[in-house]
């Protein structure tokens, strides 16, 4: 952190400035406003014209500097238990009460919450609808702690795996990205709570968030940092939108005009307010509001500066009007001026229903990446060795903005030894060390798990807690631990925390069984011991490229002030330079096997306002019962000369559960749309074939048809 942050976080922490008075206009005549489509859609079922009415009485009535108090919040530290900011008791507007996030209470309320599993192990479920159930868990959460806007979900891409925040977010793709995004989001909003979607855009390194100018044309913006974002503001209707701390293009992204002006409200249509991040996140006053920033956070550092910015004729009265008018407009269509805000209702919280959600999201969510023949355990286990840095500590996650403070955590070795009972004996051998006690031991147990990888002090928000990975791989003494125990032992069963990819290629050929596990939350350890033990198959999927090396993944620069993203990371690049990667974007396996058959699509041609019904027969051909995720994956003819683009992207997915020996017959929608290129300033099909393939994963073979893209 710079000399600067330093003095300004100091500075902060002993400094509360109040919104500036005086000087007010109330009386004023509002500019007139007619509902748009996009207003009406914002707001549902509820009266958009009434709402609308009210709101510009209310602007004729407010003075200046109580619109200004309704842009900021109040303080830097929590107000009332949460980020608060001001609303209008005379107009019934009862201001707004944000809290983090994006897996659950923010622990800065010091209440205890449900810990859910992070967002890519909910990434890694490929379930929208699951993560729709976790979305109303914690917007019920929220409330009662008094909270009416959740600040998520978090949609950054994951560019690569060395960010430190890429735990909080869902995938490396836009479009398996924007299905789980709209899943929370519809869940959040369906308890009328406001969902936040951030951070608006091009946000996925940490140690130079706060100065970094993210470089990138106008394809790669649309096609690949934009499309999620999209899909959740329009098909969402999500409330309010947070801008990022980076710069994009030479501009912050509190300014960007080009972001929060032409696309987000002008193109898509936002109806909704658009939010800083927090204390660094503003960049000035009467330029990030004519930019189309709505309100600063925690605290008005800049925005106590809009009386004398309009004074000086930087902005109107009118300007300030269509701010407050997002801000109320959210307010009102969802209803917030119609609950009584709860202070504390514990009950709500941590309630037996939410804490089976998230031992279900941590089950679902674990990929099973190798396995051959060490799970499930089965009735002939009667010992266990549990091992490695993460078999009895808290792995919940990053201890930064998203922290959450769980009453209790079941580790794996609680998870393990509660479901072994008095019929397994479950031994923890600390450290990384293989000596003769030790080896003595681990020679003596029937299996082996070790449960390694990284912890909060690895990764995390670079502010509060670890900032961006060094290596993508394991600690060298778990890996030289992995190593000595598979030596000596045939049936090591591998399980990793963490919040993104590892390199395991040199040594992941020496155990028998390896798990993704993320930081599976409150219940991650009962929901290890579910799969270890064969009580449920494995179904997750990775949400993001495990590549051989990291040399296969784009640059990582968490040094530099200038960074340039382009079309390719993840499996994009990776197809594009004929890299296999270690396990693939969408690979898992499970304790059963699926066959495909009878790929047919329902139009042979399609222009880019259609969707294609792509239908497949899925046919569980192994022993137990299990969830298969289907996965499209679409080939698109050349395009114009010179004009780069990824062999294939994903263009949907669907999922079934089928008993042994059971088939189904699937339809899955593929929207054309997807396909495009931005190409000179317009979107583009590019004529031509298109081949759809039904997969497992980004690089199977799969099953494959073609329509003529015209």
């Amino acid at each position: 952190m710079t000399s600067s942050r330093v003095r300004a976080l100091v500075w902060l922490s002993v400094v509360l400035v109040a919104c500036g008075g005086g000087g007010g206009d109330g009386g004023h005549t509002p500019e007139p406003f007619t509902p748009t489509d996009a207003t009406r859609a914002y707001c549902g079922d509820r009266d958009d014209d009434a709402i609308e009415a009210r709101i510009t009485a209310a602007l004729g009535d407010l003075e200046r500097f109580e619109k200004i108090q309704m842009m900021q919040g109040t303080s830097l530290q929590l107000d009332d238990g949460v980020w608060l900011v001001r609303g209008s008791e005379r107009h019934g507007l009862p201001g707004l009460r944000m809290l983090d996030g994006p897996r659950g209470v923010s622990s800065f309320t010091e209440k205890r919450a449900t810990a859910f599993p992070v967002g890519a192990m909910r990434g890694a479920t490929w379930d929208p609808a699951l993560e729709a159930r976790v979305g109303a868990a914690m917007a019920r959460e929220l409330r009662s702690v008094g909270g009416n806007v959740l600040l998520a979900p978090t949609v950054n891409l994951l560019r690569h795996p060395r960010w430190g925040r890429g735990q909080e977010t869902y995938s490396e793709d836009p479009h398996h990205m924007a299905e789980l995004a709209l899943g929370f989001t519809n869940g959040v909003q369906g308890e009328d709570v406001l969902a936040s979607v951030k951070h608006f855009a091009a946000n996925s390194i940490e140690d130079t968030r706060f100065d970094v100018d993210v470089r990138l044309d106008e394809r790669a913006l649309r096609e690949l940092y934009l499309p999620h974002f999209e899909r959740v503001v329009v098909e969402g209707r999500a409330a309010s939108v947070m801008s990022a701390y980076n710069n994009v293009n030479g501009f912050p992204s509190d300014q960007q005009a080009h972001l929060l002006g032409d696309i987000l409200k002008g193109e898509w249509g936002f109806a909704g307010f658009v939010e800083s991040d927090w204390i660094f996140g503003t960049h000035g006053d009467a330029a990030s509001v004519l930019a189309g920033l709505d309100i600063e956070m925690p605290w008005g550092s800049h925005f106590q500066n809009l009386e004398q910015a309009v004074a000086r004729g930087d902005l109107t009265e009118h300007d300030l009007d269509r701010a407050v008018r997002r801000i109320a407009r959210a307010q009102l269509c969802y209803g917030l001026d119609e609950q009584i805000i709860v202070r504390d209702d514990p009950t709500q919280r941590e309630t037996s229903a939410h804490l089976a959600l998230a031992r279900e999201v941590a089950r679902r969510g674990t990929v099973l990446l190798k396995n051959e023949g060490a799970l499930p355990l089965g009735a002939g286990v009667s010992s266990i060795v549990v091992m490695g840095r993460n078999a009895d500590v808290d792995s919940i996650g990053d201890l930064g903005s998203s922290a959450v403070l769980p009453t209790a955590v079941v580790t794996a070795l609680e998870g393990l030894r509660e479901r072994g009972g008095s019929a397994v004996t479950v031994t923890h051998v600390p450290g990384a060390t293989v000596g003769a006690a030790e080896q003595q031991a681990i020679q003596a147990a029937d299996a082996v798990v070790i449960v390694t990888g990284l912890q909060s002090s690895d990764e995390g928000e670079g502010l509060i807690g670890a900032g961006d990975r060094d290596t993508l791989e394991l600690p060298a003494d778990e890996a030289a631990l992995v190593a000595a125990v598979a030596a000596i032992h045939p049936r090591v069963i591998v399980v990793l925390h963490g919040g993104s990819s590892f390199v395991t290629a040199g040594w992941d050929g020496d155990v028998e069984a390896l798990l993704h596990a993320f930081y599976p939350g409150t219940e991650g350890g009962r929901a290890l011991a579910d799969l270890l033990f064969g009580d449920a198959a494995p179904s997750g999927r990775m949400p993001f490229t495990m590549p051989v090396a990291e040399a296969d993944l784009p640059v990582f620069d968490n040094t530099s002030l200038t960074v340039t993203y382009d079309l390719f990371h993840g499996y994009r690049k990776l197809a594009r330079d004929a890299r296999p990667a270690r396990y693939p974007f969408g690979f898992g396996i499970s304790y059963t096997t699926f066959a495909y058959a009878d790929l047919a699509l329902d139009r042979a041609t399609a222009t880019s306002g259609d969707l294609v019904e792509v239908a497949v027969t899925v046919t569980n051909t192994g022993p137990v019962a299990a969830i298969e995720t289907v996965q499209l994956y679409v080939a698109p003819p050349a395009g114009p000369t010179g004009v780069a683009r990824a062999p294939f992207q994903l263009g949907g997915f669907a999922q079934v559960e089928l008993a042994p020996g059971a088939s189904r017959r699937l339809t899955l929608p593929l929207r054309v749309s997807d396909l495009r290129l931005y190409l000179d300033g317009a979107w583009t099909l590019v004529p031509g074939t298109y081949t759809v393939r039904a997969a497992r994963h980004a690089e199977d073979p799969g099953l494959a048809a073609t329509f003529i893209g015209s």
